[in-house]
């Protein structure tokens, strides 16, 4: 399965997706390795993007607040308007004037509890949207951060890993006990081989040819001193 999701979504892609599916399943993810920087990539990737939707839905809510509150000042500066009208035509006699101005005041002043109501509740809305804007936008931040952190803990646990890497091939120990060991089976083999040959030897045959030799040196000697006693006679006197 893991193959065939390598070879349909690509390597970089299949690794993530197979790592997500472990970790969703509660199996443990490669630790401080490039699958655990590319997941927590892929993670980054959609907090930004719901952080980007939230703005987005934010800035709907503010521009409807707006709309709301310029509708309900809208309505106030109306009955502003008709006070004035009433006034006017109190002025002039106009009473039917008057009356029809008066009334549209009443049915806006029925009104405005209700749209400023309305207007409060967006503004609350909005304040609690931005702040939790911000608040995802510091956490998006320190995941940034943390992200950056990761990336860096990555090549030093690949680092290392190279360098344990090389330690393993090149393990001079290893290379010195093998020496050490060779060593001493040459040593050993020839002790062996000294105490085989000194095993073989026979001991009568060994004192036979010492007494030879002794006999040897022997005559050496004698024919020497005999030699010199005949220098030592044709001297002249």
């Amino acid at each position: 399965m893991k193959n065939f999701i390598y070879w349909l979504m690509g390597d970089k892609a299949g690794r993530t997706i197979v790592g997500t599916w472990n970790w969703l399943w509660g199996k443990p993810i490669e630790q401080g390795g490039k699958l655990t920087v590319s997941i927590a990539e892929e993670s980054l990737k959609e907090m930004q993007e719901s952080v980007q939707k939230l703005a987005s839905a934010v800035a709907m809510q503010m521009a409807s607040y707006e709309k709301a509150k310029n509708k309900y000042e809208e309505k106030v500066a109306e009955i502003k308007r008709l006070e004035e009208t009433v006034a006017t035509a109190k002025k002039l006699g106009n009473n039917d004037a008057a009356r029809v101005s008066m009334s549209k005041i009443i049915q806006l002043e029925n009104l405005l509890p209700q749209l400023e109501a309305q207007v409060r509740q967006a503004e609350q809305y909005v304040n609690a949207s931005k702040e939790k804007l911000n608040r995802e936008r510091i956490k998006l931040e320190q995941y940034k951060t943390e992200m950056e952190n990761m990336k860096d803990l990555a090549e030093i646990n690949e680092a290392l890993s190279t360098i344990a890497k090389v330690n393993n091939e090149f393990d001079i120990g290893s290379a010195r006990s093998q020496f050490e060991e060779a060593k001493n089976a040459l040593q050993n083999k020839n002790l062996r081989q000294n105490a085989l040959a000194e095993l073989s030897e026979n001991p009568v045959e060994r004192m036979q040819a010492e007494i030879e030799q002794s006999q040897i040196d022997d005559e050496i000697n004698r024919r020497l001193q005999m030699f010199d006693d005949s220098q030592t006679k044709e001297l002249p006197e």
